[in-house]
């Protein structure tokens, strides 16, 4: 049942049963349906979402209305608008569940208590933020000088599978393209 998520934490922290236990008492689980919206533009993020199933994507919309991919989060993933979560502000992206998914999550009173309760855990959640920003900070540099091919094959490397549980024009948004380019792109590169 939980078991993926305790394995997530091992990642970062050995934790002893106690300390998990401890965790497990205020984790909180939630089924979502393909579609659900977790959060919108404008809401404060309640949760902090770890994915046991299924997949979640993060995007912004603009002011034409064009969606614009920013990450996925399939299983083993943790997903928020970190800085709405941790600092109560309204969010500025959605978070939309994209296949039918098992979540866990926590609030951030439960997870401040847990800080205090299980300091290893506010180690876990460091690293966890140190690890995103470095993720962010290398797919901006990829958008700035890497072609479309290149990042296309980033995106499955650092996805493996995921292109086959998505719509190609989630991907091409991710990558900053049309649907119509990835698919000519992957034709003539048979990628």
């Amino acid at each position: 049942m939980s078991e993926l998520i305790l394995r997530n934490f091992a990642l970062h922290v050995m934790l002893d049963s106690e300390e998990q236990e401890q965790i497990l008492a205020l984790l909180q689980r939630k089924n979502v349906t393909r579609r659900t919206v977790l959060v919108r533009p404008g809401q404060t993020e309640r949760h902090i979402y770890f994915v046991d199933q299924g997949c979640l994507r993060m995007y912004h919309t603009d002011e034409n209305g064009q969606e614009h991919n920013l990450c996925f989060y399939p299983e083993n993933c943790w997903a928020c608008d970190n800085v709405s979560f941790f600092k109560a502000k309204p969010a500025t992206h959605t978070i939309q569940a994209l296949e039918d998914s098992a979540l866990w999550y926590f609030t951030l009173p439960d997870l401040e208590e847990l800080f205090v309760r299980v300091p290893k855990l506010e180690r876990f959640f460091r690293i966890l933020i140190q690890n995103g920003f470095d993720m962010f900070q290398r797919r901006v540099t990829s958008n700035l000088s890497l072609s479309a091919e290149q990042r296309y094959l980033e995106f499955r490397r650092h996805y493996p599978g995921l292109e086959q549980r998505i719509n190609q024009k989630l991907i091409a948004s991710y990558l900053g393209i049309t649907a119509v380019f990835l698919s000519m792109m992957r034709k003539e590169k048979d990628l």
